[in-house]
């Protein structure tokens, strides 16, 4: 090969390559105690983004209320997120596109009742529910309504901070019934039946699945976009590092699930309220995919505008414009 050939190949590859940017003193990926945390985790523990920054580093939100702050606040570069806050935040001025949807079927209901099937079958009960007027407080309303159900006079919601809170109350018998997400469900199960514990726990069951729930009523696949993670405004706009988080992420998620005792421990190495064979069971039952928000994004206005006629201001008023799902990766 002559040199003007391969001076021209040189030129044409420094073209065409997606311009990475300058390595970052700090990476921040943040995410809630729950499995959509867990592939940025791994990203982290497997230094899969040690080329783009310096430091990358995991950080956990504990609610709704902490997640918005650090948004708007940029206290983190990737942030996992129900995909309505995501909604919410872009369309009251947050810099934020939405990469991918990775989480869609986390949530069930956890019983002392094994006969719970339908949302019918809740009428009358008392339900314990985490993150008031977030998810799952939105989608349950959501589900019930559309079951003919009357949130205040068919069922009585009682609030808790957090989804651990939830769940200590149902291992305390001091209620029968609460909304949980995974990994959250599974360390209920498995704390109500070993340890010290299950001497005083109640008989706990996986009862009522949301997804089902949502593809009964809504005439649906049983698989709803739930969360997913956004790219912040230190990054948003650069597409190479959009593809290579989207890529790691997906990779970490096919990782975890192909590592279940592994995964669990990393994730509890970082989320120490949780329990390494409770996440390992989760992903066993989690529906956890990683779709690019692009080719998400028919499913998820879906889902928005269920919202839209439940209460706009779920997800500020309107659809989020196109600019909000993240462009589809590059084809090799």
């Amino acid at each position: 090969m002559n040199t003007a050939i391969r001076l021209l190949l040189t030129v044409l590859l420094f073209v065409c390559a997606p311009v990475m940017a300058e390595k970052l003193p700090r990476l921040v990926l943040a995410g809630p105690s729950s499995s959509v945390s867990n592939p940025l985790i791994h990203m982290v523990e497997s230094g899969a983004l040690d080329d783009l920054a310096d430091k990358v580093e995991f950080v956990s939100w504990r609610d709704p209320d902490q997640l918005r702050l650090m948004a708007l606040n940029g206290q983190a570069d990737v942030l996992a997120m129900p995909v309505n806050v995501a909604a919410n935040l872009y369309n009251r001025g947050a810099k934020l596109r939405l990469l991918n949807v990775s989480t869609w079927g986390l949530l069930w209901l956890v019983s002392r009742d094994p006969g719970l099937t339908r949302m019918a079958d809740l009428r009358g009960k008392e339900v314990t529910m985490p993150f008031r007027g977030d998810m799952p407080d939105i989608l349950f309303g959501l589900l019930a309504e559309r079951e003919g159900l009357n949130l205040r006079e068919d069922l009585r919601l009682r609030y808790v901070a957090t989804p651990i809170d939830a769940m200590q109350l149902l291992l305390t018998r001091r209620t029968d019934h609460a909304l949980l997400a995974e990994p959250a469900i599974s360390m209920a199960l498995r704390k109500a039946n070993s340890g010290a514990l299950s001497l005083v726990a109640p008989e706990l069951h996986r009862s009522l699945d949301l997804q089902q729930e949502w593809g009964r009523l809504l005439q649906r696949e049983a698989r709803i976009p739930q969360a997913g993670i956004a790219l912040m405004a230190s990054i948003k706009d650069n597409p190479a590092v959009a593809e290579r988080i989207a890529a790691a992420y997906a990779e970490s998620l096919q990782w975890c699930a192909e590592h279940a005792q592994a995964c669990g421990q990393q994730v509890v190495g970082h989320l120490k309220m949780l329990d390494a064979e409770a996440i390992s069971d989760s992903l066993a039952v989690a529906q956890m995919e990683a779709v690019p928000a692009a080719q998400a994004r028919e499913e998820v206005e879906f889902f928005f505008e269920q919202l839209l006629q439940k209460n706009p201001a779920l997800i500020g008023g309107k659809l989020p414009a196109a600019d909000f799902y993240a462009p589809a990766p590059a084809r090799p």
